[in-house]
């Protein structure tokens, strides 16, 4: 009977995992530029237990049995189907019009002062910077870069702001002269490589060396000619791509797998009462 608990305990430790990637999905089903993670399952090592000599049998299949010690999360991977598009009629709200690209946004690193950070979602705001100039910033304070990689900053009193579907951030002042700013954006060839820093923020891993990849194989910078790829829609913002109905029916599927594993636990504590119960 120990073998059955030892085998539920596995089990029941990575329902539990499963279920905090659920909540959390459904905790950010409203989060701009949110991509779902899903989670796949797979069997631990099984164990052999060589009863050849008892099994006289003759047999094609091999001796032995062979028990199995629960499941495991074999990886957790993120969906990156494109989200619906909400119309704000905000001027510096932004969102990509096809799947895998990303804004770049200057994020501090201990280490190196300034790491690059990719990210969908597109609400910006501008922030009052010395010399009576505006920097364009993401929700979290965090520097847009232009396509230099540098931060995106601008004269003060702009009266209103427009991006083409290039990414060509054009402001414009009461006298109508404008300023033109080209907003860094990548596309993700690897998007499975990439490291979930927080939130919507993500970066390259700092391992890619070990992972036999460099960095252009896992993202590319839309620049120059390439600018023509880059699809995005001024005053819409990106909603998350979490389906709630298949969040809730794998939640309800999680919590019943995780009460017939508690509920073998307890028949087989049962079971070892009688056993040490006879006399």
């Amino acid at each position: 009977m120990l073998r059955t608990m030892i085998t539920a305990t596995n089990t029941m430790t990575q329902l539990q995992s499963q279920l905090d990637i659920i909540g959390n999905n459904l905790a950010n089903s409203n989060t701009h530029g949110y991509k779902a993670k899903d989670v796949k399952f797979q069997e631990l090592l099984y164990q052999q237990f060589n009863n050849d000599k008892l099994d006289k049998v003759a047999r094609q299949s091999p001796t032995g049995i062979r028990y199995g010690v629960g499941a495991s999360l074999a990886q957790t991977t993120m969906n990156w189907k494109q989200g619906s598009l909400q119309s704000t009629g905000r001027d510096l709200d932004f969102a990509f019009q096809e799947p895998k690209q990303y804004f770049n946004v200057l994020m501090p690193d201990g280490e190196n002062g300034q790491q690059t950070a990719y990210t969908r979602q597109g609400a910006f705001y501008v922030s009052p910077i010395e010399n009576g100039s505006l920097m364009l910033v993401t929700g979290d304070g965090y520097p847009v870069a232009d396509s230099a990689g540098q931060a995106i900053t601008i004269p003060d009193n702009v009266s209103s702001f427009s991006v083409n579907e290039t990414g060509i951030l054009t402001a414009t002042y009461p006298d109508g002269s404008t300023v033109k700013k080209e907003l860094a954006v990548s596309v993700l060839q690897k998007p499975q490589l990439m490291e979930h820093l927080s939130e919507t923020y993500i970066k390259l891993p700092t391992n890619l060396a070990e992972l036999g990849v460099n960095a252009q194989d896992v993202i590319t910078n839309l620049q120059g000619a390439n600018r023509g790829d880059i699809s995005v829609a001024n005053q819409q913002l990106e909603m998350s791509n979490v389906d709630i109905s298949k969040e809730m029916t794998e939640l309800m599927t999680a919590q019943r797998s995780y009460q017939f594993n508690a509920r073998s636990i307890t028949i087989a504590d049962q079971m070892m009462g009688l056993i040490n119960g006879i006399r």
